[in-house]
């Protein structure tokens, strides 16, 4: 923003409530635009205009801000700053380095306190992949820049800028605000440097969707098994206090198979915030051995911090997830949690004395979620390129309860749903994910992917297991009645090979070297192993074997302890316990036929 831009007074504060000012004598300020309040310049942007007086929704403490303080307009929406030098940066809700405000004012960020968002005096090695003369369309990649160690920063140029290229920029050393190009266009002569803005709250446009046909492979069995992801789908993840969304959401981020993650504490409480800042940096990528947020970009955004800010937040993740995109990168979201986001809307709409719904949340909230999940997806950028953007969204009911209206209306958006349990996480069973109340509707799109990876018989596995699981559902109803003793074996042993199924596939222990992942050829070959276990045994309980012999098979003790014990490039140890499985009832029904 230039200097005359900066001094352009657009109106003057009328009154203030919290995080929402009124202004008077509006001139020429437009809806969205992104303005500084009073003379501490603090953020804010125009959310109401009614004649000459709007409602300006304000991203820092208004203390001390008084009626008649001018304000200032920037001309432009709420934006984002695009270029080399995001990943392995904390930003605040509002894309504030939060490492770079810390040096200047220490732990206390001071208000109106204004820091670039790139950093402005760190030079990049650039490799220009366009020549003079060439045509220039939007999205292209007009070059490279190594950002880290193990990602190449494609610069993706504007969406909306096409024409012929007059000059650019030979190879050598930049810094991000350096011309790199110069292009003559409809309108005139255009500069670029590596550096772009873009409107937090519009969508980067894309060449198209394509299918979603590949599920993001997390490593953890219940996922990946039994509700799979694809990339560029949703997922909710609601649970109440204590019953493991971080923790889920840490697991996928260092696990999952995309290129990268952007992580957005939406209001979350500091300490678990704090537990994320600290941890991020100290762990280690399992592809490449060096540092996770070497692809990672962390939006920090505490309980206590401004809570409009926490609004903006999910808008600036999700902005930085699609440049990512553009460049022909998969990229993870992980929004923990989005129920803050929603409670800030219902405080914001509260304040500027809208009329509430279910709950008090404002009537817009659905329109708000849709809005939010539907930049997820698998698309063909504009620069002919394949990049996705898959949202990972979690939920924190109240109590726990999953008919309140941020996960009512969270369901009807997202096509995968991980519903926590909180008698699975008492229990100490994680990830805790509740296999009664959870589904996936991207099991036929992913399933061409798996059964060329694992065989045909994946889905079929997939669904048996899932059916004995509904059945131990309903027998254990019927313990609860009248003991297991009054069960036949028969019945008995549907209870026991689901007890084994949690125990040896479900639960998963992430501090476990071998455990803490799981690669597709061994979560098949453990399924398969347990369902042979279920077909024989069942075969020959029929045959007059007990339950007891069967429990007493030294080999089960082995098939339980298998995800400790077989490593994921040691596959061919589990079809050595299959063939002992094998041996052993063999053994058991030649005595009993």
């Amino acid at each position: 923003m230039s200097k005359k831009e900066a001094d352009r007074i657009i109106g003057r504060v009328r009154r203030v409530n919290g995080p929402v000012v009124e202004a008077e004598g509006i001139t020429d300020a437009g809806m969205l635009e992104m303005v500084e309040v009073g003379e501490v310049r603090i953020v804010g942007e125009v959310t109401k205009l009614s004649g000459s007086r709007g409602i300006i929704q304000v991203y820092e403490d208004t203390t001390g801000i008084r009626p008649g303080e001018n304000i200032y307009g920037s001309g432009m929406p709420l934006s984002v700053e695009l270029g080399p030098g995001l990943l392995g940066t904390i930003y605040d809700g509002i894309q504030r380095p939060l490492e770079e405000i810390y040096k200047i004012s220490r732990e206390y960020i001071s208000r109106g306190i204004s820091v670039p968002s790139l950093n402005r005096d760190r030079t990049w090695s650039y490799t220009p992949l366009v020549k003079e003369g060439e045509t220039m369309t939007g999205g292209r990649i007009i070059g490279t820049v190594q950002e880290t160690e193990q990602v190449l920063h494609r610069i993706p140029a504007p969406p909306d800028c096409s024409g012929r290229i007059v000059w650019a920029a030979g190879a050598g050393e930049y810094q991000v605000e350096d011309v790199i190009l110069k292009v003559e266009t409809a309108s005139g002569l255009r500069e670029f440097s590596m550096v772009q803005r873009w409107p937090i709250r519009k969508a980067r446009p894309s060449g198209g969707r394509l299918p979603l046909a590949t599920p993001l492979i997390t490593g953890q069995r219940v996922i990946d098994t039994l509700f799979p992801l694809a990339k560029g789908g949703t997922v909710s993840i609601p649970g109440g206090f204590g019953t493991g969304k971080t923790m889920t959401q840490h697991a996928i981020a260092k696990w999952c198979d995309a290129d990268i993650i952007v992580y957005i504490g939406c209001g979350e409480r500091g300490n678990e915030m704090t537990d994320v800042l600290t941890e991020f940096p100290r762990l280690v990528d399992p592809r490449s051995g060096l540092s996770l947020m070497n692809r990672t970009i962390l939006i920090a955004n505490t309980s206590n911090m401004p809570v409009s800010a926490r609004e903006a937040s999910i808008y600036t993740g999700v902005t930085l997830a699609e440049y990512y995109r553009d460049q022909g990168y998969h990229v993870a979201i992980m929004a923990d949690s989005t129920s803050r986001w929603a409670e800030a809307l219902r405080e914001l709409s509260g304040r500027m004395e809208e009329m509430p719904a279910e709950e008090g949340f404002p009537a817009y909230l659905p329109t708000r979620i849709a809005e939010f999940y539907e930049r997820a997806g698998y698309m063909e950028t504009l620069g002919h390129e394949e990049g996705s953007v898959t949202i990972i969204g979690a939920v924190s009911p109240p109590g726990g309860d999953f008919s309140e209206p941020v996960t009512q209306h969270t369901r009807r958006f997202v096509r995968c749903f991980w519903g926590l349990d909180r008698q699975l996480a008492n229990a100490r069973h994680y990830p805790a994910i509740s296999w009664l109340d959870s589904y996936s509707e991207y099991l036929n799109d992913v399933l061409p992917w798996w059964e060329e990876r694992v065989g045909s018989a994946w889905k079929e596995d997939r669904r048996e297991m899932l059916d004995l699981l509904q059945r131990e559902v309903r027998l254990q109803q019927v313990v609860k009645l009248v003991g297991p003793d009054a069960l036949p074996d028969s019945q008995r042993f549907v209870i026991e090979v689901c007890s084994v199924f949690k125990n040896a596939f479900l639960q998963q222990n992430a501090f476990d070297d071998i455990d803490r992942f799981s690669t597709v050829e061994k979560q098949q070959r453990m399924l398969e192993l347990i369902l042979l276990y279920w077909r024989r045994g069942n075969e020959a309980i029929r045959r007059g074997v007990t339950l007891v012999k069967l429990r007493r098979m030294k080999v089960l003790q082995e098939i339980i302890k298998m995800k400790f014990t077989v490593a994921n490039e040691d596959v061919e140890s589990i079809d050595r316990l299959a063939a002992r499985l094998e041996r052993s009832i063999d053994k058991l029904e030649a005595i009993y036929v």
